[in-house]
């Protein structure tokens, strides 16, 4: 019997090289999309299924779980939350709240409701896992991020809790904490940066599949750092 993931996030600059990677391990693909133009990055494959969906909607993403569950033959067993953002600032004193509560809204609410929503699916289907997108950040804060910091620190936080509500449900939940992502949108914001320590997207994909399969099935409430050697 094959076996289906949810890749939010999955038309992004990572999500492109986690998506491939499980296509190529065999895995039937769901990822969602918000505009069209994102489809274009995306891999001709007959295993992929994109869905239209706003992540941060409760009903929309409650569809989008359904969609990704509904295959008799390929049951949900993996959960990949990537959707997330950076917006840089000033120090907290100059930081409007608005600024530090969007970050906390783009970083937890679509993974928090992906969750949520895929959590039943998963427990009907004997378990599975799910990996949610940390960042280096939350265990090495950096001034002028007070929002995104906080955000990815919670996403440890929300991390601990799955795993301690839905282990004995078979759900195994990681953590994935990364530094900076060589991906285009990165190069083009900052086009002098000394990318020796950036991470490639294919490293962390490996990593994310790893955690997502068989081999991993000891391995719940884990905090990965994925950074270069």
């Amino acid at each position: 019997m094959g076996r289906s993931v949810l890749v939010t996030g999955g038309t992004g600059g990572l999500g492109v090289a986690v998506t491939t990677a499980f296509l190529d391990a065999g895995w039937r693909v769901v990822v969602p999309w918000v505009a069209e133009r994102e489809l274009s990055r995306m891999p001709s494959h007959p295993a992929l299924e994109l869905v239209e969906a706003d992540l941060f909607d409760e009903e929309s993403v409650r569809a989008c779980a359904t969609t990704a569950a509904s295959s008799p033959d390929a049951p949900l067993r993996a959960v990949v939350n990537l959707v997330g953002g950076f917006a840089a600032g000033g120090r907290v004193h100059e930081t409007p709240v608005e600024e530090f509560e969007s970050q906390l809204r783009l970083n937890l609410r679509p993974t928090y409701l992906t969750c949520q929503q895929t959590l039943p699916h998963l427990m009907a289907a004997g378990g599975g896992s799910i990996v949610c997108m940390s960042s280096r950040a939350a265990l090495h804060p950096f001034a002028g991020a007070a929002g995104y910091v906080t955000a990815k620190a919670a996403v440890l936080a929300l991390v601990d809790v799955l795993d301690l509500e839905y282990a004995k449900a078979g759900i195994r939940v990681n953590a994935v904490l990364p530094g900076t992502i060589d991906t285009p949108a990165n190069r083009a914001a900052m086009p002098d940066a000394n990318r020796k320590d950036w991470v490639a997207p294919a490293d962390i994909a490996r990593t994310i599949l790893f955690l997502s399969g068989d081999e991993a099935s000891p391995i719940s409430g884990a905090h990965v750092p994925v950074h270069r050697a």
